[in-house]
């Protein structure tokens, strides 16, 4: 549990809760009956509001234990956030980092009208070096995930700029956006952004009724290291299957991913396939898997329920990333 103490009696009021209407199958984006440990940030001597923002903007210090059991202490509110991987987040609330994750030369394909003058910084490699980093001036660090934080990096960036560490932030994003919104003097807005998701969660569930109710779907990802399938844990699959309540394959229940074959596939036992096509790495791979005699005997492609994805927020980590995704759920299963 992230704890909040102002080191002078100045706290921002605690946020409303949010509108809880999490799907009968909710493990909030981590794994299946799983969460990741929760984010909310308490306060020890909560004042109002107003109080509490001009304190942050007065400089005084605010002090933050992050899920790694690191001590955080900011004086005001950063402006110059580095986050690789949470840009999708950052945006909701309003922010721009001051540079964003890229693989090679493709960023976030989804968010770049929002990025178009940020500066693309190639991670395919790793993390950039603290020379690097300190070519951009952070006055906050943020690591999405603690495998970004092990040999030596945590130490290393702590020394340019207050580093918090996510065990996983794509775990929970309701959470981890909620916890941005803490760290950065930004509550209100995200909260606003949940409580609109939620309510686009429900709408899209009402939309499809029937359609969904009781009925299963499955994730199939091609990428250059194989076949697998998503679970509910992540991405497009916690929208499918935590958000809508759309059960999943015995092939893949309770796991993140798993790899198949395409020996396998007529073993999948969902309505829904959904086929993502992951940064084109699958498309010769998708093409033999079609034209294979298999292919007809998968009982979703039998249904006519097999539809393919190509768009990257499927794999994006972020409410902008989920609610395109359920956009793009509602007029698939509504054609």
């Amino acid at each position: 549990m992230l704890e909040l103490h102002y080191k002078l009696r100045t706290r921002a009021a605690a946020i409303i809760g949010c509108v809880a209407l999490a799907a009968s199958l909710l493990a909030g984006c981590s794994g299946a009956g799983e969460k990741m440990p929760s984010s909310s940030i308490e306060p020890t001597a909560p004042v109002s509001q107003e109080e509490g923002e001009n304190a942050a903007d007065s400089g005084k210090e605010r002090s933050f234990v992050d899920e790694l059991g690191h001590s955080v202490v900011l004086e005001g509110e950063p402006t110059r956030i580095f986050a690789p991987y949470l840009e999708d987040s950052l945006l909701k609330l309003g922010v721009k980092p001051v540079v964003q994750w890229s693989n090679g030369p493709i960023g976030h394909e989804y968010l770049q009208d929002q990025l178009q003058d940020v500066p693309k910084l190639d991670m395919s490699g790793g993390l950039p070096s603290p020379e690097v980093l300190m070519s951009y001036s952070p006055d906050l660090i943020i690591l999405h995930t603690a495998s970004y934080a092990g040999n030596g990096v945590y130490e290393n960036y702590a020394k340019i700029a207050p580093t918090f560490v996510f065990n996983n932030a794509s775990g929970d994003i309701e959470q981890s956006l909620h916890t941005l919104g803490e760290l950065l003097g930004l509550e209100d807005a995200a909260e606003q952004a949940v409580v609109q998701y939620r309510a686009k969660v429900e709408q899209v569930k009402q939309e499809l009724g029937e359609r969904i109710e009781g009925k299963n779907a499955v994730i199939l990802r091609f990428a250059i290291k194989g076949i697998s399938l998503m679970g509910g844990n992540y991405f497009g699959g916690y929208v499918l299957h935590k958000d809508l309540g759309l059960g999943t394959s015995k092939l893949v229940a309770g796991e993140n991913s798993a790899s198949v074959s395409l020996e396998m596939l007529p073993e999948l036992d969902a309505d829904y396939l959904f086929i993502i096509n992951a940064y084109g790495q699958g498309t010769e791979a998708i093409k033999e898997m079609k034209a294979s005699p298999i292919w007809e005997t998968i009982p979703a492609v039998k249904q006519g329920h097999a539809y393919e994805i190509d768009k990257q927020y499927w794999l994006g980590g972020g409410l902008y990333a989920y609610e395109l995704i359920l956009d793009d759920i509602a007029q698939m299963l509504l054609q």
